[in-house]
């Protein structure tokens, strides 16, 4: 009997063992994103177990905005970012720090995701649609960033000139609700889950969506050329990825209807994990699910446009176009 037990004990032991090793040779990454829909599918591989079933020690690092995602990106303190396309991050890809490796969330009509919103004040003296933008002041993060884009795809839209809107930066998401909420702004591009507290407390009013004005190509999944060195740990994580994308879309974005997600058996469990990594009620992710192409791609196309209108504002440095800054042998392009 003492030789059984102590055969079972050495057998754990070896199980533990493995198990150790197993830990020990996973690909480590750190992922940096902002707590949005616009990273449904990172959320939902982290928490079904989709990274380390790959054999990938995952870190997700959360941001305010999306500038601070690519510095980081480009300094090592994280592998990959997943967020929106910006004028620096542009920037930064043109001097080479930075690849474009796969496509993410899309501004695309009827799945609500960033959105225009007056003040009070700004709505009754007028401010009624996004149209009514040109000579108000306007919040958002950052100059260059990709609120700052939907805005001047507006202004061609509707044939304002973007230097009659006043752009205030402020850095950061809930630096641009307060200044909403505030009435030191007449209007700020938004997405809707930091706009919704905003409206539901009656401090801000609901304009139009991007998506239904301006589709375009808005997030990315991009790392540093010493992380694309690491071929096997890029390609584990685009697979995975993928994976998620085609779930997320399958099950969430297939089942939507006038922008809304019902909540069901089959979408339940992954609108809960949105929830849990967005800090918002389940109720209130319904209305707020992010389009993510099922196959990860990457409208190259419009990127290409974005850069270009960014060089003709003199956001972004001329000298470099879409082909430049993709790294073609991982990139699903659209």
């Amino acid at each position: 009997m003492i030789g059984i037990a102590r055969l079972a004990a050495a057998g754990l032991v070896a199980i533990m063992a493995m198990g150790a090793a197993r830990a020990e040779d996973a690909l480590k990454a750190k992922i940096g994103v902002l707590r949005l829909s616009s990273s449904a599918p990172v959320f939902i591989a982290q928490d079904k177990g989709y990274f380390r079933e790959a054999g990938l020690d995952v870190e997700l690092k959360f941001f305010d905005a999306a500038q601070p995602i690519a510095v980081a990106t480009t300094s090592g303190d994280i592998d990959f970012g997943v967020t929106a396309f910006t004028a620096g991050l542009y920037n930064l890809a043109g001097k080479g720090v930075l690849k474009v490796i796969g496509g993410m969330s899309r501004e695309k009509s009827g799945y609500p995701l960033i959105g225009y919103f007056a003040s009070n004040n700004a709505y009754a003296s007028g401010l009624k649609t996004p149209k009514d933008l040109a000579g108000k002041r306007v919040a958002m993060t950052q100059v260059g960033s990709s609120f700052h884009y939907s805005l001047g795809l507006l202004a061609d839209k509707y044939g304002f000139k973007l230097a009659e809107v006043k752009i205030v930066p402020l850095q950061s998401l809930s630096n641009a609700a307060a200044a909403l909420k505030g009435e030191t702004v007449d209007a700020a591009l938004l997405p809707i889950s930091t706009a919704r507290k905003l409206m539901d407390e009656g401090g801000a009013k609901f304009l139009g969506w991007v998506g239904d004005e301006t589709p375009w190509q808005l997030g990315a999944v991009f790392a540093s050329p010493k992380t694309l060195t690491n071929k096997p740990l890029v390609t584990k994580l685009l697979g995975v990825l993928a994976k998620a994308d085609r779930e997320y879309h399958d099950v969430v974005l297939a089942a939507m209807k006038d922008g809304v997600a019902p909540i069901n058996e089959q979408t339940k469990p992954l609108l809960e994990i949105i929830a849990k990594y967005t800090n918002l009620p389940v109720e209130q992710v319904v209305g707020n699910c992010a389009y993510i192409d099922p196959d990860g791609k990457l409208d190259v196309k419009n990127v290409d446009n974005q850069i270009k209108w960014l060089q003709e504002q003199g956001f972004a440095d001329k000298g470099f176009d879409a082909n430049a800054i993709i790294a073609k042998e991982f990139v699903k392009a659209d």
